[in-house]
């Protein structure tokens, strides 16, 4: 599979006005979604806590982690973010994609609007 890229603007939930854009890598194999420490913390953002990542090569890291608005292709979601360490390039993963709806097109490496947000496993309650 080839490489896509999108778009990306990370607001501070606690203040919209404060935000930072650039080209991000979408990443199917990466659930939550990475962002260069000096950029989230010039809008305002700090860790709220550590998570344990499993890289590529099957070693375990503990990354600070926050949350935002993640705005991409009109849409918004609130998700998690990690403080990457440096220059590392950008990454949405795919919980925002699926949160609106967004999956990639592997033929054509764009992504691409589904019909409808998945919703699975759900019960309408019984009045």
């Amino acid at each position: 599979m080839g490489v896509t890229h999108v778009t990306v603007t990370i607001r501070n939930p606690a203040d919209p006005t404060l935000s930072w854009e650039d080209l991000f890598l979408v990443d199917t194999g990466t659930t939550d979604s990475l962002v260069p420490r000096k950029h989230l913390e010039a809008i305002g953002l700090k860790p709220k806590g550590q998570r344990v990542y499993e890289l590529a090569d099957g070693s375990e890291l503990k990354m600070d982690v926050t949350t935002a608005d993640i705005e991409f292709m009109g849409e918004i979601v609130g998700g998690t973010i990690i403080f990457a360490e440096g220059d590392a390039e950008p990454i949405l993963g795919v919980t925002a994609l699926e949160s609106v709806g967004i999956e990639v097109d592997p033929r054509n490496q764009r992504l691409k609007r589904l019909p409808a947000v998945r919703l699975k496993h759900t019960r309408l309650a019984e009045a």
